[in-house]
């Protein structure tokens, strides 16, 4: 998943930047990366007798250079010596939270790394694309005068994989930070530059006796700049005085200590502080339009990341769309007030048509569906919810064996529901949830999905409750999402929607924790809860009042989907995952996709798909349909899926490809007994 790949790059910076001073640290170490210290430290410390015997020889005036930076070697020496470290290591934690400065920083460093490491390993070959100039060595290094050269070069080339690897992961960190945050911290920090560039020069000439020899101003001002640079890659590599005394030393060290400390601390809070959403301020104003007025039981979906907002002229109707191949993509019907949705449906088709879009309601129920209808708008059904009412539901009778049969096991295996929220929840039990979700994303080889398909981020705010399934050391089994259903300003009832177990806990917890969270709600006294839908796996008859061409239209495109809920079956398992909620004896509400203009269904199909698969990589686009190729003649649910007490995958799994439309998170393959193939981990993962 993105979360993890993130994890996993800034663990590879982190140790990038900590090997090389451990590696300096240790005054033995070897191994295949020891060489990096050479860019990274510089922390041979020299006396003052060896660098006056170093000095006094000319033919050794390189090694008297080197010695003299060396002759820092203090607190403050140490510090600056292995600043480049220090800044990666925190710049690897942006990289962990997605953040774009993060990633920014660490490319333009690890690049400068790189082309020192170049000049090295061009060095050992003797050669100088740049004619006579050439950067100067670190402290200790020296070409092999023997033997192969490559233990030396390849592991320079460390840092230049390193920049490749950054170029190719840049669509990972799309985080900001609030507007004008690093302007504010760059402004801080240039005030606080000049004013240590100051305060050194000022105090340099009066603890000029302490330095050696005695500096003037004229070569105060010149020191300035090495100050504030990491030991080792100063602008003048010969030093035109030492600090002797202690209160020369504490100035000379201490002006880049305080600025780079300073600096990684803003730098650190800024990745801290929350992030920012460029539509946040539409978001909030549009979470107030739902919470007051109600809207569909997905309506939840459309404050998620990625969507765009068009508010109508009253100011209390507003459409969550996605603009997608000149397809403005709707996620549900307008939310507003119930009277205001045939105004709000038109202004938005004219706004659309001012930009040159064309309109597309997808996932809304029949009461759009007659509206569109009226105005000669196309409409296809593309899934079915699946609603239970709570006032009546009891679970008894044989068509409940199944959850019974679930809700005794648990309690013999002293499992038992809790509810939290995830943003508060308590660390231990967070990290299971997160490990619970990445062990289903490893299993699946496809990205996590988006759009009507949540994730750990759409967990987060505190409205949605989480219930997991928790046994007496508090091991979580399986977790599940509930996003609120609003009706004129009040909670009337759940939708479902993210839902995963682990791969080795209690195997029915799935079916568990549904019926726990129906049964809680229905004591908190509310109407209903909505498992969401089940695309691709529906049987429906057409339209008796369609035109023949909108009827050949819908057969040719019911067709479609019925073939490629076949296809996607043995990886997705739509078909499974509506047997599953069948368990529960839900009443079906279908719901459609509506829309104008049948010759911009190519555009649509291709704007649903990608707005369930932005990020997809031409990699994992292939695998699909790799996989798809290998099962062709898999048009069915696998037939060793009835046994399984749990659905194969969740709500929080993936929709069907490109245009292939969704609404709730279909299952994954049977269990891996019953499949040659290795499976994504069913409803666990």
């Amino acid at each position: 998943s993105k979360r993890e790949a993130r994890v996993l790059l800034s663990l590879i910076v982190a140790a990038s930047a900590i090997g090389p001073v451990l590696s300096g640290l240790l005054p033995h170490a070897v191994g295949p990366l020891s060489v990096l210290k050479l860019l990274f430290t510089n922390l041979e410390a020299v006396n003052p007798e060896t660098l006056r015997t170093l000095c006094e020889n000319p033919a050794k005036f390189r090694e008297c250079q080197s010695a003299r930076l060396q002759l820092r070697a203090g607190a403050g020496g140490i510090f600056m010596a292995i600043l480049p470290s220090v800044l990666l290591l925190i710049l690897s934690d942006g990289l962990r939270r997605g953040r774009r400065f993060a990633w920014v920083a660490t490319l333009i460093l690890q690049s400068f790394v790189a082309v020192i490491s170049l000049t090295l390993v061009l060095g050992v070959f003797d050669l100088h694309p740049l004619g006579s100039f050439q950067l100067d060595h670190p402290q200790g290094f020296q070409p092999p005068a023997h033997g192969h050269p490559l233990p030396v070069v390849i592991p320079l080339l460390l840092p230049l994989l390193m920049v490749i690897l950054l170029a190719l992961t840049r669509g990972l960190f799309t985080v900001a930070a609030p507007p004008k945050t690093y302007s504010r911290i760059f402004g801080v920090l240039a005030a606080l530059g000049v004013a240590l560039s100051v305060v050194y020069v000022l105090l340099g000439r009066l603890l000029a006796k302490e330095f050696t020899p005695a500096p003037g101003l004229e070569a105060l001002v010149a020191d300035v700049p090495d100050r504030f640079l990491p030991l080792g890659y100063t602008l003048d590599l010969a030093p035109a005085f030492f600090p002797e005394g202690l209160f020369a030393t504490i100035l000379y060290e201490g002006v880049g200590m305080i600025f780079w400390t300073v600096a990684g601390i803003l730098v650190l809070r800024s990745f801290i502080r929350p992030a920012h959403r460029p539509q946040a301020e539409d978001s909030d104003r549009a979470k107030a339009i739902l919470q007051a007025s109600g809207g569909s039981t997905m309506s939840w979906m459309t404050l998620w990341e990625g969507n765009r907002y068009w508010f109508s002229s009253t100011g209390r109707s507003y459409v969550a769309y996605r603009v997608h191949f000149d397809v403005a993509l709707a996620l549900g019907p307008p939310v507003g007030p119930a009277d205001e949705m045939a105004s709000a449906l038109d202004e938005f088709t004219h706004y659309a048509a001012e930009n040159q879009w064309s309109p597309c309601f997808y996932s809304v129920t029949e009461e759009l569906r007659a509206l569109t209808a009226a105005r000669g708008w196309h409409s296809l059904q593309v899934a079915q919810e699946t609603i239970l009412d709570l006032d009546s539901l009891t679970f008894a009778g044989k068509k409940f064996q199944d959850i019974r049969t679930a809700q005794n096991r648990a309690r013999k295996e002293g499992i038992r529901p809790l509810w939290i929220t995830y943003a508060d929840a308590p660390l231990a039990l967070v990290d299971q949830v997160n490990a619970i979700s990445e062990e289903w994303v490893a299993d699946k080889h496809m990205p996590e999905m988006g759009f009507t398909l949540g994730g750990l981020d759409e967990m987060a705010p505190s409205e949605v409750r989480c219930l997991l399934a928790v046994d007496e050391t508090n091991t979580v089994h399986a977790v599940a999402s509930w996003m609120p259903v609003y009706e004129e300003g009040r909670i009337v009832g759940w939708t479902l929607d993210f839902m995963r177990r682990r791969g080795s806990g209690f195997r029915a917890s799935i079916e568990y924790i549904i019926a726990a969270a129906a049964l809680d709600l229905k004591k908190e006294g509310y109407r209903f809860i909505s498992l969401s839908g089940a695309p691709l796996a529906r049987v429906e008859d057409l339209d008796p009042e369609a035109t023949q061409e909108e009827a050949d239209g819908a057969s040719v495109l019911s067709r479609l989907l019925d073939r490629m809920g076949g296809l996607l079956e043995p990886i997705y398992g739509f078909k499974s995952l509506l047997k599953f909620k069948s368990k529960f004896q839900p009443r079906y509400v279908p719901l459609y996709m509506v829309y104008p203009d049948v010759a911009a269904l190519p555009r649509i199909a291709n704007a649903v798909g990608r707005a369930y698969l932005p990020d997809v990589s031409l990699r994992q686009g292939m695998a699909l349909i790799g996989r798809l190729v290998k099962r062709p003649g898999q048009e069915e649910a696998p037939k060793a899926e009835a046994p399984r007490s749990e659905p194969a995958q969740t709500p929080a799994a993936q929709p069907p490809a490109a245009g292939m439309p969704d609404t709730s998170t279909p299952p994954a393959p049977p269990a891996p007994e019953q499949t040659p193939a290795k499976p994504a981990a069913p409803a666990e993962q």
